[in-house]
């Protein structure tokens, strides 16, 4: 499978205390099945839908450390990547670096705090499934800076942005779309949006990425949550792109689930 497009979120994986009771959540609720591996830098869990590579789970190295998901996007050449962060008033958390032969990664946080990873392709491209069920699906920035970061997300990665729905005269929308360098900047080529975190937000929370994955029930899949201790922070909402909801899983990190075929 060829690498993806500069800009494109190619990996998601997440950060848990316990991956024993990670798999359990995420292979019933997903389908998923595992396989670990161990690298130079510590042991990884591949997440395989139909034997393709689907997500990751990563152990904490240190309890203190947010139980989260992080998304990749993808970087031709990673160390060039984490200079233009830097030079658009972003921050490079952890500086790239070879994961063995698989990729070279990096984390970084952009001028309003959301943080995200680069991933440069070796061995290991990224997903091999998406956009099915049981797979990633959407990813969109969640800001209280929405002009910063707009800029920022321009500078590095070269993104076309449109607004998902008009807004007022002089006002950043509240939705932008994303599309990479070169294509239309329309709906159909969008690969990932900026949302404004408003007062329906609680103050405490930060920026942050929001992960979505595909099923094929949204409401069914609410129940099996619940069902496997999880919680719902948002319940089920029809939307012109289908119905969603934002889940929070059974150690505590959040995502989002749509199921696209409602769409006419």
């Amino acid at each position: 499978m060829a690498a993806f497009a500069e800009g494109v979120p190619c990996w998601a994986d997440v950060l848990l205390s316990d991956l024993a009771a990670g798999r359990r959540f995420y292979g019933e609720l997903f389908g998923w099945t595992f396989e670990q591996i161990v690298t130079d830098y510590g042991s990884y869990t591949r997440a395989l839908l139909g034997g393709k590579d689907v997500a990751g789970l990563v152990p904490k190295p240190d309890g203190r450390m947010p139980t989260v998901w992080n998304i990749y996007f993808a970087a031709r050449d990673a160390a060039a990547t984490a200079v233009r962060i830097r030079e658009a008033g972003g921050r490079v958390i952890t500086p790239p670096v070879w994961i063995d032969e698989f990729c070279v990664m990096a984390t970084a946080a952009d001028p309003g705090g959301a943080v995200f990873g680069i991933w440069q392709a070796g061995s290991h491209t990224g997903f091999a499934r998406r956009g099915a069920p049981g797979s990633y699906g959407w990813t969109e920035v969640h800001t209280r800076q929405p002009r910063a970061v707009d800029a920022f997300y321009r500078a590095v990665f070269g993104y076309g942005m449109g607004p998902m729905e008009p807004s007022a005269e002089g006002a950043p929308a509240e939705v932008v779309l994303w599309t990479p360098r070169g294509e239309p900047p329309d709906p159909r080529h969008a690969i990932g949006g900026r949302v404004v975190m408003g007062e329906e937000y609680p103050a405490v929370l930060p920026a942050h990425f929001l992960t979505y994955f595909v099923v094929a029930d949204c409401d069914q899949t609410l129940c099996t949550v619940h069902r496997l201790g999880g919680r719902v922070l948002k319940t089920a909402e029809d939307t012109p792109y289908g119905r969603f909801a934002v889940l929070v899983d059974n150690q505590g990190a959040a995502f989002a689930v749509i199921d696209n075929s409602t769409v006419g």
